[in-house]
């Protein structure tokens, strides 16, 4: 009898100790904009590891939804997949399976389910599908109080977690209105209100230049609640008798007249095509099509004429970006004859405080070294000045902020950071006192602001306090070393001698450009590439940036 006794508790210890790692489950909280356009929005990954394959398990998921979490929330859904963690997206969800969807209630919401688990890792998604609200910029929090299947539970460390969310609007999705890919995005707040969003309309492919692409304009009216269909900034159609692949305008910088309201938008014009030796072709070479850019090997080149080099062109807009000039080409004017590339830098301009217009512009100089500069008017767009480089090592793709002494601030992509993971690792940063005549690196230059080598954005925002004038600079950029991820805004209150880390907005791999803009006092709005669709709108409340 005794040696039946120990037998059978050594038989409940291990059936015990099987059932425990048939049910060990994780938790991950993803940190994603909240699309409101779309079904699946992901906001929670369960990884269930099984010893042993089961045809089903029941369990059980209980979620607290306050009144502002129901105010964005309509529908609850949980979905299954085995030894996949891929991300669930609208494109990829044939691998998955829906296991439940409720409609979203007030406080309490219970979901109890029915899935199989297959030998190894499974995953449950917890996904919401949101209403379409107005007041973007207000988060919401979900809280997790319990997560069971198979009769095992999730530890007391994550049961009664609160996670925030933030809505977003795809202003750009792959494939919307024909246009393949749209990308390097530019954002200003017009005189009127209305958001004027600039970006790469990529009709074919992804590729940079050379390719069928115009510099797309998307509108909004309502605060970037809700996008106008695309509308085109500059289009050089079919010019010179090559087709449109081969007339190719690209990365667009947008500038607000503070003064007068004027909305210049900048592209660059590739003609053509420049082979890796520095000799043109129309696009066909030996019979056949080939590819360069104005970055790759001599893809531009000294001089002036649309053979020799990349051409910079500008539009003017005076009625709140609803129509457009003629473009008119600036590369005579601006560009030194031995540069074999001088272009605008995506994302924004400014206007100073004294009325100067400054656009930042990047280039290649007589080596063919990449270099950033500053590209000014003092007469109200009649006439363009470009300055020397900021400087003296690679950089490419800036913008800039005029810091409260009047000193114009440069913040670049290095090229140095692709290989350079270390300590000083960072952003290059230059200041200016003489509109780019000579310039002074900062304290903070390669210190403050890590970077994978990526575009990244720049903005000062000003309102009031208490009736007393105040400012912030914002900055946003995949904020990692290694990886276009995580993409973050970030704040300095102190004329950007110190930043501090204020919102993540997107956790997820993607191509990582973003431009700022100011709404009103107390609200800013985001256009970035996503890991959720080629461009999405935030709009973040001043109180979470302070």
């Amino acid at each position: 009898m005794k040696e039946l006794r120990i037998l059978l508790i050594s038989v409940f210890l291990l059936w015990g100790l099987t059932a425990a790692a048939q049910t060990n489950i994780a938790v991950k909280t993803y940190q994603l904009p909240v699309l409101a356009d779309q079904e699946i929005n992901v906001v929670k990954r369960f990884q269930i590891n099984s010893t042993a394959s089961s045809t089903s398990s029941n369990g059980e998921l209980v979620l607290q939804v306050d009144e502002r979490a129901y105010e964005v929330i309509e529908e609850i859904g949980l979905w299954y997949t085995a030894g996949d963690s891929t991300l669930i997206k609208q494109n990829n969800i044939s691998k998955y399976t829906r296991t439940k969807k409720i409609k979203a209630q007030r406080g309490k919401n219970k979901i109890s389910f029915q899935t199989e688990l297959e030998k190894g890792a499974n995953f449950l998604w917890l996904t919401i599908k949101v209403r379409s609200v107005k007041d973007l910029e207000l988060p919401f929090a979900i809280r997790l109080d319990k997560f069971e299947i198979a009769k095992r539970k999730i530890g007391n460390s994550t049961k009664g977690e609160s996670s925030v969310h933030r809505m977003a609007v795809a202003v750009r999705r792959h494939k919307q209105e024909n246009v393949h890919t749209s990308r390097i995005p530019g954002i200003i707040t017009a005189k009127d209100g209305s958001l004027i969003s600039v970006y790469d309309a990529r009709y074919e492919s992804g590729r940079d230049l050379q390719g069928h692409m115009d510099i797309g304009v998307s509108r909004s009216i309502d605060r970037g609640a809700t996008w106008l269909p695309i509308e085109v900034a500059i289009d050089m159609g079919e010019y010179g008798g090559l087709p449109q692949k081969f007339n190719g305008v690209s990365d667009p910088n947008i500038l607000l007249d503070e003064k007068t309201g004027d909305i210049y938008v900048a592209g660059l014009w590739m003609y053509g095509v420049i082979d890796e030796t520095g000799t043109w072709y129309p696009g066909i070479k030996d019979g056949k099509e080939i590819w360069n850019h104005q970055w790759k090997t001599k893809g531009s080149q000294p001089g002036f004429g649309i053979k020799q080099t990349s051409q910079f062109l500008l539009v003017k807009s005076q009625d709140n970006g609803k129509t457009w000039s003629s473009p008119i080409n600036l590369t005579t004017m601006c560009k030194k004859q031995e540069w074999w590339l001088w272009a605008p830098a995506p994302g924004h301009g400014l206007t100073l405080k004294d009325g100067t217009l400054v656009m930042p512009t990047q280039g290649r100089d007589k080596t063919g070294k990449a270099f950033s500069n500053i590209t000014y008017s003092k007469d109200r767009g009649k006439t363009w000045t470009t300055s020397n480089a900021a400087v003296s090592r690679s950089t490419t793709e800036c913008m800039a902020v005029e810091l409260e002494d009047g000193r114009i601030m440069l913040n670049m992509r290095s090229n140095l950071n692709t290989t350079n993971k270390g300590a000083d690792n960072g952003r290059a940063i230059a200041t200016t006192a003489d509109l780019g005549k000579t310039w002074i690196e900062h304290p903070t230059s390669h210190r403050a602001l890590i970077e994978p080598t990526c575009m990244a954005s720049i903005h000062k925002h000003q309102y009031t306090e208490n009736g007393a004038p105040k400012s912030i600079i914002i900055f946003c950029n995949p904020d990692s070393k290694y990886e276009r991820v995580d993409i973050a805004l970030k704040v300095s209150k102190d004329n950007a001698d110190t930043w501090e880390r204020k919102v993540l907005l997107d956790e997820g791999k993607s191509r990582g450009y973003s431009c700022i803009t100011s709404i009103d006092d107390h609200t800013v709005g985001v256009l970035y590439e996503s890991s959720q669709a080629d461009l999405v709108f935030q709009r973040i409340a001043l109180k979470d940036l302070l």
